[in-house]
């Protein structure tokens, strides 16, 4: 009975491994899409982004709207693709960084307010996707492949499919 409770066990595991590049792919395509609609919608209403950027005491309203919009438009994208992921997040981190400085700070009087703000979460979600990487199913390793640099990703992969 245990022997084949175990057996079972691996056989499940060795499962949820092949399909472990959807994970990131899910987390990349849904998150990313969401960056890119938002960045589109300020792009599309620049006026009343940088009103907003005005009002929430942002330096450099002209310049740091439309910046901050292209930058969620275009790392939205990145992420969808899997295409230069990790110094994707890192740019849209800085982004959720300061929104945090100059906005949402003013409304936080606890720990609890503060680990509850959405840029906190999107925060974790870039820092997963830092170091996790993008997955196999990304632009990013299929480039790695193309240049022949084995990644841990596309080692792994192969193990996998070996088995």
């Amino acid at each position: 009975m245990r022997t084949m409770i175990a057996r079972n066990c691996e056989t499940a595991l060795r499962l949820l491994t092949r399909a472990n590049g959807f994970g990131p792919l899910v987390v990349r395509v849904v998150f990313g899409y969401f960056w890119l609609e938002t960045g589109w919608a300020k792009l599309h209403n620049l006026d009343g982004a940088i009103a907003r950027f005005v009002d929430w005491g942002l330096p450099m309203p002209t310049f740091t709207a439309p910046f901050s919009a292209s930058a969620e438009l275009i790392g939205g994208a990145f992420l969808m693709l899997g295409l230069l992921t990790r110094f994707t997040t890192v740019a849209m981190t800085i982004n959720m960084i300061v929104a945090i400085a100059f906005v949402a700070i003013k409304n936080v009087g606890s720990l609890d307010d503060f680990v509850e703000l959405d840029e906190v979460v999107d925060i974790l979600i870039f820092v997963w996707l830092f170091i996790a990487g993008p997955g196999r199913i990304s632009l990013d390793t299929l480039i790695a492949r193309w240049f022949g640099i084995a990644t841990p990703v596309t080692q792994m992969s192969d193990e996998i499919v070996r088995r």
